[in-house]
């Protein structure tokens, strides 16, 4: 099946044809028909299935320029709302339309004039556009389709109360909605019941990664995992990696100590680094400039990064589904990608939960010469205590 078969319109199909595609991936196969038909969609989405493109398509094959909002693709990040507005861009080059893309952290400036200018398409992230709306810069009355993407992480970041206002804000009469989450507890199942209108249910793989990804867990005792995680970079042939912590100021500090290692080509992405240096370190990355990127879940939700050769985990994804999330960066495009991840003690719950959800018993591995510090999950034949004679001042020893 190729694109032609899908029912774009003509500029939407020499814009792909431009680009490079020439079949859809599963999850545009499956929905552009659909959005294109008018339905509302709610879909599991995951890291690195063609998202995106899946529903920017079909809702730019639904417009024409007005100078007007038409479609509103609500973002958690900064920096995911900037990657779609250029994917925006790129494939409704050929329809005459504008894009503005609407984030904080930065001055409204260039954004009002991208507003006032004649906007068909709106990116942004939802504190920002609800700012816009009270500044009576942005309005919403001939919108015809809105976009929720990554929607959990937009309940994790708190942003559930100004999505639910912007719904409201948007018409409800005629409007098509998109809703896409990786996962659905019960506050996002009772949120897309309520702004959603009998919605096709799409699965896009959640559980699946791709077979040229190899995985490993590097047990090691707690005080040794630093230790471990440098001699990881020392001795992997990589092209570029991604290491994933659960906190910014873990992730200030691993990068911190792989500079002082010696390895200068590493930078760190959280939310807490200003607007400008999340971007000069995202196109760093894409650019070779740097081949470390020390990145949160948050930061790097969605993000697209082709190339990425290694993954690693810092520490054991608490939550399985942000593991599926964070391999999906490798392996890409059926390259073949690597997926190291550092196991403590503390962590086997969290390990086992990622093999139960991927249905995969993950290897274990050891690293020839790596001084180890005793630790239970690293020894075949754990240490066994040795009985004191009576009467005497023996010491336990381990053999």
């Amino acid at each position: 099946m190729g694109f032609d078969t899908l029912g774009l319109a003509e500029p939407i199909q020499q814009a792909i044809c431009e680009s490079g595609y020439t079949e859809p991936t599963p999850i545009q196969a499956q929905a552009i028909p659909i959005i294109l038909q008018g339905k509302d969609v709610i879909g599991a989405s995951q890291t690195g299935t063609g998202k995106t493109a899946a529903f920017a398509l079909p809702t730019l094959s639904k417009i024409e320029a007005l100078g007007k909002p038409q479609i509103l693709v609500l973002e958690p990040t900064r920096e995911l709302a900037h990657q779609v507005a250029e994917q925006f861009e790129k494939y409704g080059k050929h329809l005459g339309i504008k894009v503005a893309l609407l984030y904080g952290g930065v001055g409204h400036g260039a954004q009002d004039e991208a507003l006032k200018s004649g906007a068909d398409i709106i990116v942004a992230t939802p504190g920002r556009l609800i700012d816009h709306f009270y500044r009576t810069t942005m309005r919403f009355g001939v919108l015809k389709v809105l976009i929720l993407d990554e929607v959990d992480r937009m309940l994790d970041m708190g942003f559930l109360p100004q999505v639910r206002k912007i719904v409201n804000l948007c018409p409800w009469e005629g409007r098509q909605t998109l809703f896409f989450s990786a996962t659905m507890p019960p506050a996002i199942q009772t949120f897309a019941k309520w702004c959603l209108n009998d919605p096709a249910e799409i699965e896009i793989a959640r559980t699946s990664i791709p077979d040229t990804v190899t995985h490993a867990f590097y047990p090691v005792s707690m005080d040794q995992r630093d230790d471990l995680l440098l001699e990881l970079l020392k001795r992997t042939d990589f092209h570029s990696v991604m290491i994933f912590t659960r906190t910014r100021r873990e992730a200030d500090a691993v990068c911190s100590m792989i500079k002082a290692s010696g390895h200068e080509k590493v930078v760190a992405m959280h939310s807490d680094i200003n607007q400008t240096d999340r971007m000069k370190a995202l196109a760093g990355f894409k650019e070779g400039k740097y081949d470390i990127l020390v990145a949160t879940d948050v930061a790097a939700r969605g993000i697209d990064i082709s190339g990425v050769s290694h993954v690693i985990n810092y520490r054991v994804p608490e939550n399985a589904e942000d593991y599926v999330h964070r391999i999906g960066r490798t392996g890409r495009a059926e390259a073949e990608g690597d997926a190291f991840t550092i196991l403590t003690a503390d962590e086997l719950d969290f390990a086992e939960s990622v093999e139960i959800f991927i249905d995969k018993k993950i290897e274990r591995r050891k690293l020839d010469g790596f001084d180890y510090v005793y630790s239970a999950l690293i020894d075949d034949s754990p240490p066994t205590p040795v009985r004191r004679r009576k009467g005497g001042g023996g010491k336990k020893r381990r053999r």
